[in-house]
């Protein structure tokens, strides 16, 4: 939102303002320099002077008592601009320098607090701040005055009573100062009290006094000191209000704990509100270092690590709350507390954390307006609702910035009386009392009708069955005759009533179900009825039913996800329609609950990002996991991938992704997964030996590349495809690495390649990465597994057989080194490019097919030239049998081997259909049968992905696709590849 505008001083705030002017110029005529120096301040300076003292009672009194607090701002050019990060805490630090006692400590926080709160207070009201820089500014004066303070007391405190130390390190002990809600989010308001949390390594005793004190006594006699220090008010005012009752056991608790007491709390007692509230939580003030430790410990608590859908009944609870207070105190005139007040806006977004929070790393930050455009790009909300969001949100934090800008109180109350209003619509920039509070109420209706959408209960205001349920209960709950459950599935319309109800008495007595605890039962119970209504209204209710059940099963003493799926009757129904429409999808989501998280958002399943953003959103989601944490990487990336799939098969069903397409989304995610385990592997290798070196005695930087053959070189990746890849390094294989555990060049990649594999290939909770075949690397299975670059050229150069020079048309480099990615590919077109003997090259493609059909086509086909059956009930393999894919890949291949040289542009792509376009181009194929293969092509690798979609072999009817066999083959016969072939077809034609 836009900063509020700058209007005209209304007549009503005239004589206010004159008054004030008065008294400002009476006090400055005792300082007859000071008058001097006010009386040369420019115009813009006056203006704003006046519109200060207009707004701010606060203001106004604290000039005329003490001018030289204004002036001196102004002479330091504080009015007029930012300050840098930091600023405040290096000021603070200079101005308690020299600091003698707890007196003079106290007072010097508290001018300090009011000189800065002046300045605060002025570039806000002459929208020479925006609301960010007034609550960053806030936030950092806040956090300097508590860690000042904290600093002075603690080493005053070891003076007294020696320095506290941990019994177990030894090591000397600071206290962490946890500040919570606005605090903790940098989001302090102009006269916000602030909520703290204090706690301490570890037990132990201070050492160096006359009488050792525990070290909890110790910090809570710091603690009580630091609170009087901040909250006491003097003659001089007081520099924040504490509170502490957010910390463990609340009022009643320790003032501070240890870390291993905080823990157990929070794992024990710790209450769904505290999490609501440790999302805020930040390191203030004391040890960061050891505050780091405390959060991370915590982190647990606030964010689990998978969906909390079970949070949903604490926050509806938390949210029925509010509305009842807001109906008993009748906060209407309350912009926080209030229906449609600051508070609404806060819980939307901090409900959306606790749930996904654990799944989506980005959502674990404190700031509400960047989490309310992460909820966006994340699709949990839509773009408008969170823009509206955002700017009513900004819009009610200017009106209570301008609320306690008026007398420096804490209060988020609209005025009463007409003076202070004619005030607040002037600082928001209207003119009348009656337009500002039109705008309020504007946005605090949309506030609040967003509020009544988040987690609201799926069956408010419903009053039919059919959307609870109920009818389907007593089927459930078995208290029905089987002959009457039968008959009331037959009449809701399955096809099969005794098998469904047969299955469902299965589920019932299975042990998954009788074992469960009080709360996943009354789960269970809840959901099964709204789970038959839905399928008794799909078109396809045995299916959907079948596939489903499995589900249920697995995830029943998991029940979070039943709450999942009971709370979101959308992310049910789309379960539904891809179970049914996949027996794939079916599989994986049984096999990987988790999964069902991608069906709470619509819009972000069927709409996949493109390349840079999946890039960008696999480096995020690691570059949150500590480096050492081999086990949740692993875990990650493959939710990440198993996620991915899911998204891309939901599109392709859908129909909102074409085929082409789907193959290079499941492509750019396989890319961007082998781009992070290399770079896993490559960071573990480093740490045991160090790195390998170059010839020439430098160190390598990879020097190291993976590369795609097959379907993932040719960017058509299926689902469930495994990886052919090769492996080239340009390290020197005999030069050691630099570690302390030294080891050859050869030695460590080589190594590093079978990390890799084992990355990819290794079985967790999460399943596998990828199946990954190596075959195709120098000298196949009896090669090295890794190869230099140097080596890799010589052997495509004097070794490889013409099938290899055939894969090769398809490999380009999927992750690592630019420089030998560059190296690769001068080597792939020297190799492709080479002038062929086409009579040599054409018995040989066409021998190398004829071997492939018969080992692998349909008996129908299998012979190589016999005759194509394109019958009904005869079997067609999509991919072996003659006319299908691998013919028309053989044609690409052979293309690119005899005409290469001649035409270099048919090296540029490893996809078919780009170098069918490129043979067109170059008039080498007609654009009719360029057309007519690449269409067969898409249409095959179509049925292909149908066929996995239902974990069905690459095999349809032998009466499908007639036309494009019948072409494919005709211009098989036109490149003479298989004479034979072409002969006894052209006669069975």
């Amino acid at each position: 939102m836009s900063l509020p505008s700058l209007t005209a001083i209304p007549d009503s705030l005239a004589e206010p303002v004159r008054c004030a002017q008065a008294r400002l110029m009476e006090a400055l005529n005792a300082q007859p320099e000071r008058l001097q120096y006010f009386s040369a301040w420019p115009p813009a300076r006056r203006s704003d002077l006046s519109r200060v003292i207009a707004a701010s009672e606060f203001v106004a009194e604290q000039i005329q008592r003490d001018p030289a607090l204004m002036l001196d701002l102004a002479d330091e050019g504080l009015f007029e601009r930012s300050l840098p990060a930091g600023t405040i805490h290096q000021q603070l630090t200079d101005c308690l320098a020299g600091c003698s006692d707890e007196n003079q400590l106290g007072q010097r926080l508290r001018r300090f607090r009011l000189r800065h709160q002046v300045r605060i207070i002025w570039r806000d009201l002459t929208r020479q701040a925006d609301l960010l820089e007034t609550c960053r500014d806030l936030t950092e004066l806040a956090d300097a005055c508590i860690d000042e303070a904290y600093q002075w007391l603690y080493k005053d405190q070891c003076r007294q009573s020696g320095v506290p130390t941990g019994h177990r390190t030894g090591e000397p002990q600071h206290m962490v100062i946890l500040g919570m809600g606005k605090l903790g989010a940098g989001e302090l308001n102009l006269s916000s009290d602030i909520d703290l949390i204090f706690a301490y390594p570890e037990g132990g005793e201070t050492v160096g006094a006359r009488r050792a004190l525990d070290n909890q006594q110790f910090f809570i006699r710091l603690g009580q000191r630091l609170i009087k220090a901040l909250d006491t008010i003097t003659v001089d005012g007081f520099v924040f209000r504490v509170d502490m009752r957010l910390r463990p056991y609340g009022s009643s608790g320790a003032l501070a704990l240890s870390f291993s007491a905080m823990e157990q709390y929070y794992q024990d007692q710790g209450r769904d509100w505290e999490r609501y509230a440790m999302i805020k939580a930040r390191v203030v003030g004391g040890d960061q270092q050891a505050g780091a430790q405390l959060l991370s410990m915590l982190r647990p608590f606030v964010y689990r690590r998978y969906l909390d859908f079970s949070a949903i009944e604490a926050l509806r609870n938390m949210k029925q709350l509010i509305q009842q207070e807001v109906r008993r105190r009748g906060m209407d005139d309350n912009i926080k507390l209030g229906a449609g007040g600051i508070r609404e806006v806060e819980f939307i977004a901090q409900a959306y954390q606790l749930i996904h929070g654990g799944r989506e790393l980005s959502l674990q930050q404190r700031p509400l307006l960047v989490i309310l455009s992460v909820l966006k790009d994340l699709g949990y909300l839509p773009a408008e609702a969170a823009e509206e969001m955002r700017e009513a949100y900004c819009f009610l934090r200017y009106v209570e910035h301008a609320l306690q800008a008026i007398g420096d109180r804490q209060t988020q109350k609209l005025p009463d009386s007409e003076l202070d209003r004619e005030r607040v619509a002037f600082m928001m920039g209207f003119d009348s009392w009656t337009a500002f509070l039109s705008r309020l109420t504007h946005w605090r209706t949309r506030i609040n009708w967003h509020f009544q959408q988040v987690i609201a209960d799926p069956d408010e205001g419903a009053d039919s069955q059919s959307e609870i349920g109920q009818e389907w209960l007593p089927l459930w709950e078995g208290s029905l005759e089987d002959a009457a459950a039968i008959q009331q599935l037959k009449e809701a319309g399955l096809s099969s009533p005794e098998s469904a109800w047969s299955r469902l008495c299965a589920l019932r007595s299975s042990s998954q179900v009788r074992t469960m605890q009080r709360m996943g039962r009354e789960r269970l119970d809840a959901f099964m009825p709204r789970l038959l209504t839905q399928i008794v209204s799909h078109d396809e209710p045995d299916q959907a039913l079948d596939r489903v059940l499995p589900l249920i099963e697995a995830v029943a003493r998991r029940s979070a996800y039943l709450v999942l799926l009971t709370e979101n009757p959308g992310a049910l129904e789309r379960l539904l329609q891809l179970c049914s429409a996949s027996v794939w999808i079916a599989e994986q989501i049984t096999r990987f609950p988790a999964l069902l998280d991608e069906l709470l958002n619509e819009g972000r399943l069927y709409r996949p990002p493109q390349k840079p953003e999946l890039v960008a959103e696999l480096r995020e989601r690691m570059a949150r996991i500590p480096e050492d944490d081999l086990e949740q990487q692993m875990e990650m990336l493959r939710h990440f991938k198993r996620a991915h799939g899911l998204r891309v098969a939901a599109s392709e069903i859908a129909g909102t992704l074409a085929l082409m397409k789907v193959s290079d989304y499941l492509t750019w995610m396989a890319e961007a997964i082998l781009d992070q385990v290399l770079e896993l592997a490559w960071r573990q290798m480093v740490q045991r030996h160090g790195r390998p070196q170059r010839a020439d005695g430098s160190p390598c930087d990879p020097d190291f590349v993976i590369v795609g053959y097959g379907k993932v070189g040719g960017i058509e990746l299926g689902h469930g495809s495994d990886l052919d890849l090769v492996f080239i390094h340009d390290g020197d294989p005999l030069a050691e690495t630099d570690g302390g555990k030294p080891i050859d060049g050869a030695q460590f990649y080589t190594r590093l390649g079978q990390r890799i594999i084992h990355f990819l290939t290794t079985s967790t909770t999460a399943g596998t990465l990828y199946e990954v075949d190596m075959r195709l690397r120098p000298s196949g299975a009896a090669g090295l597994l890794v190869s230099t670059i140097k080596a890799f050229e010589q052997y495509q150069q004097n070794e490889a057989w013409t099938w290899e020079h055939q894969a090769l048309v398809r490999a380009r480099v999927l992750a690592g080194c630019p420089v030998v990615t560059a190296r690769f590919e001068a080597v792939r077109a020297a190799v492709l490019s080479r002038r062929r003997d086409e009579v040599t090259l054409r018995r040989e493609v066409g021998e190398m097919r004829m071997k492939m059909r018969e080992n692998l086509g349909t008996k129908a086909t299998s012979g190589g030239s016999s005759p194509i059956a394109f019958e009904a009930g005869r079997a067609f393999d999509l991919k072996q049998d003659a006319g299908g894919i691998v013919d028309i890949e053989f044609m690409v291949q052979y293309a690119v081997l005899v005409w290469s040289w001649q035409h270099p542009d048919l090296l540029r792509f490893t996809d078919n259909i780009r170098i069918l376009e490129e043979l067109e181009r170059a008039g080498l194929i007609s654009s009719p049968d360029v057309h007519l293969l690449q269409e067969a092509y898409k249409a095959y690798r179509a049925a292909a992905h149908r066929q996995a979609l239902q974990k069905q072999a690459g095999v349809v009817d032998g009466s499908l696709f007639h036309d494009e066999r019948h072409g494919v083959m005709r211009i098989w016969k036109s490149l003479a590849l298989d004479p034979l072939a072409a002969q006894q077809y052209e006669s069975n034609s």
